[in-house]
C-alpha cells in the first residue's frame, strides 16, 4: 500500500541517515559475517543447495542481522514479513501468520522476521512452532541474548542458531571506505583519530556510520587527532548488561584469568566490568571466592588480603576504594595456587551422603556418665599432645569405614608442599598402625 507522500516520489528524495544509504544490496556486500556467508559456511551452503532454513540470529547490536535476513528473502524469492517484538503482540502474530497462509495458497513463500525475538514471552514463543512446521514461514529470529537461556528448547529446535560475530578493525575499516566514496571525500581525520573512531564504535557497524556521518559535518583546516575528536563524538557506554549474559561471561574471563595466573588479563577483565557499572562490591564478593576455590592454603594470605579489600571498598567507597580491590586481583593472580581444599569439600559432601548416619569412632567420644564409658566412649583415646611428634596415628573416621578415604590431596607448590609432606608422614603412621 503506498501513501500520498510515495506516490508523487517524495519519499525517495527524502533524506536518508548514511547507515541506511549503505544497507548492502546483496549478501555479498555484507561486511563481517565471512564465517556464515562464504566458503563451507551454513548460509552460504543453504544458498548453494537452494533451500532455506528456520534460523535464529545471534549477535550484537550493528552486525547486520536485519539486513542479513532481509536479503536472504530477496535470495530467495520469498515475501519480508518484519515484526518487532518489542512492539507486537499476540495479535499482530496472528495476522502475519494469516497473511502468510494466504501468500502459501497463492503459491508464495514468506520469511517471517522478528526482530529482538527473546523479549517475546515463552508462550508467545510456543506460537511460532505450528506455522513454522508446516511451513507456513521461514523464521527468521534476531536477538542479541544467549537463545539457551532466552528461547523455549521446542523453538531452538525448529531452528539453526547462527552467530554473527562483532565487525573487527578490517570490518569497520570497509564500510568508513564506503561512507568516503558515497560522501566523495575523505573524513578529516588522522590515522590516530581513524584508530579512536574504531574503538568508539565498539564493532558495532550502524553506530560507526552515525559516528563517521557526524564527523563529516566537521570541515577543519587540518585533520582531527584523537584528543580533538574525542571532544567532538560521544564514546558509547560499554557493552555490558549486569543481569544477562555479558555478566556472566566477563566473571568467568576474570576468573579464569586469575587462575590461570595471568594479572594483566585479570586486570583487563576487573577494569572492564567496572567500566561497564558493574557493582564493585560484587567483584570483592567473587574475589573472596576465587581465593578460597583456587589459592587456599597454598598462600593462606590471599583470603585475608581479598577480605581486607572488601573490607577497604566498603569504608572507602568510590573510587579509592577500587585501588584496594585490584590489589587484591593482583595478589590472586600472581599467588602460587591450588584447588585442594576445593576438592577436598566436594568429596567431602559427596562421601558425608554416601554414608548416611554413621557414629564417631567409640575411642573419640566423650564420657561424661559411667553408662557411656560402660558402653566403651573414649576408651582408647591417646591424647596427641602427649605423644611423641604431637600425632597419635589413631584413625578418626567411623569404624564401618573399611577403607580410608583420602580428600584432602595438598599441591607440590606454595606453603602446601610443607603440608604434603607433613601429611605424607602422619598418613605412612597411620597406616602403619591399622596395620599393627
Amino acid at each position: 500500500m503506498t501513501d500520498l507522500f510515495q506516490s508523487a516520489g517524495l519519499e525517495e528524495a527524502a533524506p536518508r541517515p548514511l547507515a541506511d544509504r549503505l544497507r548492502p544490496k546483496t549478501l555479498d556486500e555484507v561486511v563481517g559475517q565471512d564465517h556464515l556467508l562464504t566458503g563451507t559456511g551454513p548460509i552460504a551452503r543453504m544458498r548453494a543447495q537452494g533451500r532455506l532454513a528456520s534460523l535464529i540470529l545471534w549477535g550484537p547490536p550493528g552486525v547486520g542481522k536485519t539486513t542479513i535476513a532481509r536479503l536472504l528473502a530477496e535470495d530467495s524469492d520469498l515475501e519480508f514479513e518484519p515484526l518487532s517484538a518489542v512492539f507486537s503482540g499476540v495479535a499482530d502474530l496472528k495476522k502475519a501468520f494469516e497473511r502468510a497462509r494466504a501468500r502459501r495458497a497463492a503459491g508464495r513463500g514468506t520469511l517471517l522476521f522478528v526482530d529482538e525475538i527473546h523479549r517475546f514471552n515463552r508462550a508467545q514463543q510456543d506460537g511460532f512452532l505450528p506455522v513454522v512446521e508446516e511451513g507456513t514461514v521461514t523464521l527468521v529470529g534476531a536477538t542479541t541474548e544467549n537463545p539457551s537461556f532466552e528461547l523455549n528448547a521446542a523453538l531452538l529446535s525448529r531452528c539453526q542458531v547462527l552467530v554473527l560475530k562483532r565487525l573487527d578493525d578490517a570490518g569497520l575499516d570497509q564500510l568508513i571506505a564506503r561512507a568516503e566514496t558515497e560522501m566523495g571525500r575523505t573524513l578529516p581525520l588522522d590515522d590516530g583519530a581513524r584508530t579512536a573512531l574504531r574503538s568508539m564504535a565498539d564493532g558495532d557497524g550502524r553506530y560507526l556510520l552515525n559516528l563517521v556521518e557526524e564527523a563529516f559535518t566537521f570541515d577543519p583546516a587540518t585533520p582531527f587527532d584523537a584528543a580533538a575528536l574525542a571532544q567532538l563524538l560521544n564514546k558509547r557506554a560499554t557493552a555490558y548488561d549486569k543481569d544477562r549474559e555479558e555478566h556472566y561471561n566477563l566473571i568467568s574471563a576474570l576468573h579464569k584469568s586469575v587462575r590461570g595466573s595471568d594479572p594483566d588479563a585479570a586486570l583487563y577483565w576487573f577494569a572492564r566490568m567496572l567500566e561497564g557499572g558493574e557493582d564493585p562490591l560484587f567483584l570483592a564478593r567473587r574475589l573472596v571466592r576465587m581465593a578460597s576455590e583456587e589459592i587456599a592454603i597454598a598462600d593462606p594470605t590471599a583470603l585475608m588480603i581479598a577480605n581486607e579489600a572488601a573490607r577497604t571498598y566498603e569504608r572507602l567507597g568510590s573510587p579509592e576504594g577500587e585501588l584496594a580491590l585490584a590489589h587484591a586481583v593482583v595478589h590472586l593472580a600472581t599467588a602460587p595456587k591450588s584447588n585442594a581444599v576445593y576438592v577436598a569439600y566436594k568429596r567431602a559432601r559427596r562421601l558425608a551422603k554416601e554414608t548416611g548416619s554413621l557414629m564417631p569412632p567409640a575411642h573419640i567420644l566423650n564420657a561424661p556418665t559411667r553408662l557411656m564409658e560402660q558402653q566403651g566412649y573414649g576408651k582408647g583415646y591417646e591424647y596427641d599432645h602427649d605423644v611423641e611428634g604431637g600425632v597419635s596415628g589413631q584413625d578418626y573416621f567411623p569404624a564401618e569405614m573399611n577403607e580410608r578415604p583420602v580428600l584432602y590431596e595438598p599441591k607440590d607448590r606454595g606453603r602446601e608442599a610443607a603440608i604434603r609432606e607433613r601429611l605424607e608422614r602422619w598418613r605412612a603412621l597411620r597406616n602403619e598402625r591399622r596395620k599393627g
